[in-house]
């Protein structure tokens, strides 16, 4: 059974104890706080007050709506010309980005590739790997079988961490770490739910956070988790973003946004800068494709806008105001932000010399938007506009896939 927008679990819902709990825990960051007014706007007023007139040089509409996934979609990643999902039924589900054709509802039913024994909180796809966060303190990896392009199931290749890494790690005492007054475990281990999932720009490393507060460096080759950072938030941690210059920017329920970077000739991360504006728990992040620019977005309803100044330091440039309930998800292409948030709409903002203006707002979902992807669509920019594909999952079980035309500046 899916969860759909205003729908309070219970326990008669086929939900599990631990499944439940979890459900309380996430609808917290659906729940909206007070707007941030300390941050000054970076749209208009106009804009700020939902009197949206969409631009007419801005077209946009919806391709087709994706079904198949009986709870809410969770994470979304694309690989070539097909977009993986990730659910809280514990199904990764394929879909082929055959836009030109209806969706194939006989074989929807066959594109669950792969099943975890937890809710699936996040998927990565690093060349014919597939990684995957769960609920139940798990990350499991994937093998691509694309032998078969109708019956693309996955092979688990390893589970996370790995036997020989509990093992080794369990021969010696100074690698057990208390999580509670009675327990102890590896440092390797998440002892919560695992909520986002990185790659490093060389795709060597594999970043995990988790609602345990830690964040954890995998490597992708042999699996080998190589540092785990404790306790590196107040609360739960809830988003992550890796910039190509090597900084690590993790945001939590603390309200708090904290910089990491392992400096040349380190053994670890360290902490280099805590980031506060926010008012309420931080749930996306995202950076511009050159990392000089983050993008925040919270349950206070604001995208909070950071610059790089010439120290190199990320400095508060302003907010972006228009949704009216929490902002759950974020991505950039080029110079384009995309918004998802618990008012179940998507916006389009572009900025120019820090002004930025909502391009266009998404409407169908009938659900809070969980979760995001884009890209350019190479086949049908002109020499006027540039197309854009946006994939966005819902709590009302649907992924939607949009087509936007963005004109040059």
């Amino acid at each position: 059974m899916g969860i759909m927008s205003g729908h309070q679990p219970s326990h008669s819902d086929d939900y599990s104890p631990s499944e439940f709990s979890h459900l309380q825990s996430e609808l917290i960051s659906f729940s909206s706080q007070p707007s941030l007014q300390s941050v000054p706007s970076l749209t208009s007023q106009t804009q700020q007050q939902q009197l949206y007139l969409p631009s007419s040089s801005t077209t946009h509409h919806c391709i087709t709506t994706f079904k198949g996934h009986t709870s809410y979609i969770s994470s979304l990643a694309l690989a070539g010309n097909f977009l993986f999902s990730g659910s809280f039924d514990k199904e990764i589900r394929l879909w082929e980005q055959n836009l030109n054709s209806e969706p194939d509802h006989e074989n929807i039913s066959n594109n669950v590739v792969a099943a975890g024994k937890g809710a699936v909180k996040s998927i990565v796809v690093l060349g014919d790997k597939l990684f995957s966060a769960h609920q139940d303190h798990k990350i499991r990896v994937w093998k691509i079988n694309d032998q078969e392009p109708h019956h693309r199931k996955c092979t688990r290749l390893a589970t996370l961490p790995t036997l020989g890494d509990r093992a080794i790690k369990l021969l010696t005492p100074n690698n057990q770490v208390q999580i509670r007054r009675h327990k102890k475990c590896t440092w390797v281990h998440h002892v919560d739910t695992v909520s986002v999932l990185a790659l490093s720009q060389d795709n060597s490393l594999l970043y995990s956070v988790s609602w345990d507060r830690s964040l954890k460096i995998w490597r992708t080759t042999d699996f080998k988790c190589l540092e785990s950072v404790g306790n590196a938030h107040d609360d739960a941690i809830n988003a992550l973003a890796l910039s190509h210059d090597g900084y690590a920017y993790t945001g939590s329920a603390d309200k708090k946004i904290k910089v990491w970077r392992k400096a040349s000739g380190d053994k670890k991360h360290s902490q280099v800068a805590t980031l506060e504006k926010h008012n309420s728990g931080i749930n996306a992040l995202a950076l511009s494709t050159d990392g000089s620019v983050l993008y925040s977005g919270a349950s206070d309803r604001s995208i909070v806008v950071w610059e790089k100044d010439n120290c190199g330091n990320m400095v508060v440039v302003g907010a972006l105001r228009g949704h009216s309930k929490s902002i759950l998800c974020l991505a950039v292409v080029s110079d384009v932000v995309f918004s998802g948030s618990a008012d179940n709409t998507i916006r389009i903002w572009r900025g120019v010399d820090k002004s930025y203006s909502c391009l266009a707002i998404l409407e169908g979902h009938t659900g809070p938007v969980k979760c995001l992807t884009a890209a350019t669509d190479g086949y049908n920019s002109s020499n006027t506009s540039t197309s854009y594909l946006v994939y966005s999952g819902s709590l009302d079980c649907e992924i939607k896939v949009w087509q936007i035309f963005i004109p040059f500046l």
